[in-house]
């Protein structure tokens, strides 16, 4: 029999990769998703059921039908403006949210979480690349969530016996290489995804936040991570936690940064095409750099991204949305 996975935000971006990862390795994923964010059509493994983290009543019953050997939590509001304009919204979603999902898995015996947190966990960094013991001080209320629930599950663990893995994203990217799922925010809020709807005509230019930055071109670096390594990690944490019993926390990503600009090129190689874009001041608390120290996931898990260029990653993007276009057509 399939081993069943409750995957929470299975509709999402990196959700939805998961889900065909697991399935791809005979596990069955369970996509648990409010739907507000998520889309039906990215749960093409497994079945979906629309609901929400915050009901207990409805945990309860995919629990009891299910019986998930373990828990993959995405499921989070992740818009970091909007947590700063409204804070009370992703404390209530992505803190009490978590706190309701613990509380039916230690209800219903299934004591395996895999937690999807971010790099937002650490803040302004104080060293490039960021280590796993680097000072987490976050400066948004998005990250602050990630924090809170990081702690609580830590806590759970030493209460309640769960065995976890906290993977903290740097920025996810790219799509399914096979071109199943793709990357599909609304609001678009990332920069890739922003550059290459400039491209294909659906904006009139993209905003680049910033180009006084100590950097070398002076836009900010970032750490693009692909989301089919990401999903990957996630398999790895499994196998981590049922194999060897041993909590986990690592950080996800490349080790290598690139800049805004060099995006913006890497887009024009890919494409072949301009790219429109207009600079504008700096977002508030926005960090010059932020760049991964990945080693931690390589000695733990045997993790390594096998998408490491820029221009790869980007590719499997625009072959996504170029298909995505043409099958919504005019």
């Amino acid at each position: 029999m399939t081993e069943p996975i409750l995957i929470t935000g299975g509709a999402g971006y990196v959700g939805s990769h998961t889900c065909k990862a697991l399935t791809a390795m005979g596990y069955l994923p369970i996509s648990l998703d409010n739907l507000i964010y998520g889309h039906p059509w990215a749960v093409q493994w497994g079945p979906i059921i629309e609901g929400d983290t915050a009901d207990a009543s409805a945990l309860d019953q995919i629990f009891s039908k299910y019986q998930p050997m373990a828990v993959i939590h995405f499921a989070a509001y992740a818009y970091v403006g909007e947590s700063v304009e409204h804070p009370a919204k992703y404390y209530q979603n992505n803190v009490a949210g978590s706190i309701s999902l613990l509380e039916a898995m230690r209800r219903n015996g299934c004591k395996n979480i895999i937690f999807s947190s971010s790099c937002s966990t650490y803040g302004m960094p104080l060293q490039v690349p960021i280590s796993e013991n680097h000072p987490q001080i976050p400066v948004n209320p998005y990250g602050r969530t990630k924090l809170m629930v990081e702690q609580i599950i830590r806590d759970y663990g030493s209460a309640y016996g769960f065995r976890y893995a906290i993977l903290r994203y740097f920025n996810a990217a790219g799509a399914d290489p096979e071109g199943q799922i793709g990357e599909d925010h609304d609001p678009e809020t990332h920069l890739i995804p922003l550059l290459l709807q400039t491209v294909q005509g659906l904006r009139d230019y993209t905003e680049v936040y910033g180009t006084d930055y100590d950097t070398p071109d002076g836009t900010a670096i970032r750490d693009y991570i692909h989301v089919t390594d990401l999903a990957d990690a996630h398999l790895l944490a499994l196998k981590y936690l049922v194999e060897s019993g041993q909590n986990l926390c690592v950080n996800l990503g490349t080790g290598q940064g690139h800049s805004v600009m060099e995006v913006i090129q890497a887009v024009r190689q890919v494409t072949g095409k301009p790219v429109a874009y207009r600079t504008v001041g700096r977002r508030a608390g926005d960090p010059p750099a932020l760049v991964a120290k990945a080693e931690q996931a390589a000695l733990l898990l045997g993790w390594r991204p096998g998408f490491t260029n820029i221009n790869t990653i980007i590719s499997t993007a625009w072959n996504w949305h170029s298909s995505k276009s043409k099958k919504q057509g005019p």
